[in-house]
């Protein structure tokens, strides 16, 4: 670890000059030879670090996005070569090349942060074997090892004998129960990270190697924190609960905010969004409009929790915009009456609704009723007066209407012969 540390001892004197700047301000306030003034030195080192990191983070984030974009190609693949494994995995290297991904790209703030941490190690290693390192001098060393933090000095290590320990004035059993417990925090507080990523941020609709990659990662960090962490001073410790508890709350921050889509955070999002949209009738926020433009631009391609937020607000007679904001529904907006009363949005609705009634088929192919045929009900209502015997009845003229049997029964080619009269 020591060979590793020295790789980054270029960076040990900007580290430890952000330190020392630091204690100046606590040491005034807490006293210059307390575990508050070197502990909150280191905390705000963190602070400072993850703040310069932000933009790494946004980059993150909006890489992930990408990811997610890729969905709907990478299960094609999967389904394409679900019995070549090979064929599969080199299909999915092209397509994050051609599209400018990496799935490795949630590594970003921990690779990126790997200088800071190995140079605050070879500081505080120096402190414990007591050489000046960086800015250090002799007068800060000797403040630094008499900082006790619950009992356990900045530079003491869990493997530390007991001669050392006692050299930096505490006991065995202070050090080994502060470091245990700030191990263990260290290590649950990143594997709530990770699980808070994997069961709400993520679409687990599609199985991808990225989230197996999240989900190796998951229990991988932790177990490298409890094993490697009893090789850290306490200032170490100190250093990554602080940037674990940070990446919780930042991680937090955007499953809340701007959650990935077709993840359980997505479904919660867009149910407080629903709620708060239909009860003030518009999108307040900036976050809001942009999740809302994405969401209109989709189209077809909306996701069930998306489509579930469109049909939402059309029941509220609200209409999403392609710049994000909401409007009242054009539909709803039309059902007035002709002097601009408003009318009831389920006789609105009803009257949408209605269609003419559709015809059987016997109905289609007999075709309509003649105007001035009478209907059964009509006959039976007929006055009795009125009925001519069938003698009476005008005789139809040839090629109108039906014909009648003796027409049915004549010749159909040629002419026909009159019939000669009866005799007298």
């Amino acid at each position: 670890m020591d060979t590793i540390a020295s790789l980054f001892s270029f960076i040990t004197t900007p580290v430890s000059w952000v330190i020392v700047q630091f204690h100046t301000v606590y040491g005034a306030l807490f006293g210059p030879d307390t575990g508050w003034a070197w502990g909150l030195s280191i905390v705000s080192l963190v602070i400072l670090i993850r703040i310069c990191l932000i933009p790494l983070f946004v980059k993150q984030i909006k890489a992930t996005r990408a990811m997610q974009t890729l969905q709907p190609e990478m299960k094609k693949i999967q389904e394409r070569y679900k019995n070549d494994k090979q064929r599969q995995s080199e299909e999915m290297m092209k397509l994050y090349k051609e599209s400018g991904t990496n799935p490795l790209s949630s590594c970003l703030p921990i690779l990126a942060q790997s200088p800071f941490f190995f140079a605050l190690y070879h500081v505080l290693n120096g402190i414990a074997s007591g050489h000046t390192i960086g800015v250090i001098n002799d007068s800060l060393l000797a403040s630094a090892r008499k900082a006790h933090i619950f009992g356990a000095p900045l530079a003491a290590k869990f493997k530390d004998g007991s001669d050392t320990i006692h050299a930096l004035g505490a006991s065995v059993t202070d050090v080994r129960v502060v470091t245990v417990i700030m191990i263990v925090l260290m290590s649950a507080s990143q594997f709530y990270t990770q699980r808070q990523l994997m069961t709400k941020n993520v679409d687990t609709t599609v199985k991808t190697p990225f989230m197996q990659q999240q989900k190796m990662l998951m229990y991988v960090f932790p177990i490298m924190f409890a094993v490697f962490g009893i090789n850290f001073p306490v200032g170490v410790l100190v250093y990554w609960l602080t940037t674990n508890v940070w990446t919780m709350g930042q991680q937090m921050y955007v499953i809340h905010n701007n959650p990935t889509p077709g993840s359980k955070a997505q479904a919660a999002y867009l149910e407080r969004l629903t709620k708060h949209v239909t009860h003030h009738g518009k999108v307040s926020r900036r976050s809001e409009k942009t999740i809302v433009k994405a969401i209109v631009a989709k189209g077809r391609d909306r996701n069930e929790f998306e489509r579930k937020f469109i049909n939402a607000l059309t029941k509220a007679g609200l209409a999403a915009q392609s710049d994000g904001t909401v409007v009242k529904s054009t539909v709803q907006a039309t059902a007035q009456t002709e002097d601009g009363a408003p009318v009831d949005s389920t006789v609105a609705a009803a009257a949408r609704r209605q269609q003419p009634k559709r015809q059987t088929k016997a109905q289609r192919q007999s075709g309509p009723k003649q105007a001035d045929e009478p209907t059964s009900l009509e006959k039976s209502d007929a006055p009795q007066d009125d009925a001519k015997p069938a003698a009476a009845k005008q005789p139809q003229k040839p090629g109108s209407g039906t014909r009648s049997k003796a027409q049915s029964g004549q010749r159909k080619g040629g002419p026909q012969r009159p019939k000669s009269p009866s005799k007298k």
